[in-house]
């Protein structure tokens, strides 16, 4: 009960403090003032179910660290956490999915965006956060997945389906071609190489006129069809909404599972102390491989979703600053760190459009915002814990 009284008290606090942006409309041609209490729900929804999530991860935080001296009574607080996590989970789950019924296609667009930005993000804190390898030129790999849908069916006729996978494997083969030559390099080197890469695979599709039409690009690339069933322009956004929801769901889970996984114990100890990864035994190699194949993998399959939203693919779309944003994404949430990569990138690229209502200070709220994050939490939004194991005193061997 008091998870859910101290999350209605911050809804309340944070609908009190939105109020002058979300709500208040002026329009200053007519002289008149509209009043948008709709999205007062909306900010104390968001406020609301933020609480829970933060409770929830900081419980489950908590109970980690406290697990070996959980006994009798604790451990059946640990299962009435384990039940609170878990409507937590169902609520959230049920306002994503009446969330295309209840708003706007403006606002479906914008969360198709902001889902977007989370699967980039969460591959780039694959090669950045888990494996510390500074990469300044994964917007290519976005771009190889675009360009392949678009030019697969330009020429081809490969539909969404058929093309998403093949974007995906031909963006991690580029991440095997960048991995090679960078094998040797770290920190700044790292990062100017990767930098170079990106701007040469722009370079390439603006002025390979025969190859990628250029800088006037490729229109008219097909949205994903559901069984051949014609679709109106809204029905093909909330479409892509759910499609874009699946997609992330799905790179958290694969995600997850690689940071835990054999390899991704591997990325850690790479990017705590390369000399004492060699030492033991892991192949450099093929670990610095993987982790540039797997986050240009994701970069790849967000790409052709992005041609599919959008329908027109150029190189003006592929520029370093994409590249800034997503970094940006990993740093802020904390890298290494799934749930903070998730909540950086829909504050990264929420945040500037509902703050459209003051114009011309958005940008500075923006960038102010930026800077206070960086001081005041270097280590990021959510900063990832540090994974302890213990032996447990049956399994210690006995002093003779």
């Amino acid at each position: 009960m008091g998870y859910l009284k101290k999350a209605l008290l911050t809804a309340l606090w944070f609908a009190f403090l939105t109020f002058p942006l979300v709500v208040i409309k002026i329009n200053p041609y007519e002289n008149t003032v509209e009043w948008r209490w709709l999205n007062l729900l909306y900010a104390a929804s968001i406020g609301f179910f933020g609480s829970l999530a933060r409770q929830a991860f900081v419980t489950v935080k908590t109970n980690k660290t406290q697990r070996p001296a959980l006994q009798g009574l604790e451990r059946e607080r640990l299962v009435d956490t384990k039940g609170f996590r878990i409507a937590t989970l169902v609520l959230l789950f049920l306002f994503l999915a009446l969330f295309p019924w209840q708003v706007s296609a403006y606002q479906v667009n914008i969360m198709i965006t902001a889902l977007l930005y989370v699967m980039l993000g969460l591959g780039l804190n694959i090669v950045v956060g888990m494996a510390g390898l500074l990469d300044l030129g994964y917007v290519a790999f976005y771009a190889v997945g675009a360009y392949s849908y678009a030019l697969l069916n330009l020429h081809f006729g490969i539909g969404f389906w058929t093309a998403l996978p093949i974007g995906g494997l031909l963006a991690a083969l580029f991440g095997i071609i960048l991995g090679f030559p960078v094998l040797r390099l770290r920190g700044d080197y790292l990062a100017i190489v990767t930098l170079g890469f990106g701007e040469i695979i722009r370079l390439i599709l603006e002025n390979w006129t025969e190859f990628s039409q250029g800088p006037s690009g490729i229109s008219g690339i097909p949205r994903p069809g559901l069984f051949g069933l014609k679709m109106t322009l809204d029905q093909s956004m909330t479409y892509l909404y759910y499609l874009m929801l699946l997609m992330v769901i799905f790179t958290i889970f694969a995600t997850s599972r690689l940071q835990n996984s054999r390899i991704g114990r591997a990325w850690a100890a790479l990017r705590e102390d390369e000399i004492a990864c060699r030492a033991m035994g892991i192949n450099k190699t093929r670990i610095k491989l993987a982790a540039f194949a797997a986050g240009a993998f994701w970069a790849g399959l967000a790409g052709v979703l992005f041609a599919a939203k959008t329908t027109f693919v150029s190189p003006p779309s592929f520029t370093f600053m994409e590249s800034a944003i997503i970094l940006c994404i990993v740093v802020l949430g904390g890298m290494g760190s799934i749930p903070g990569v998730i909540i950086a990138a829909l504050l990264l690229i929420l945040l500037p459009e509902y703050l459209r209502v003051i114009a011309d200070y958005r940008m500075l709220v923006f960038g102010a915002t930026l800077v206070l994050m960086m001081i005041f939490r270097p280590g990021g939004l959510l900063a990832p814990s540090r994974t302890t194991y213990q032996l447990s005193s049956e399994s210690s061997p006995s002093n003779t």
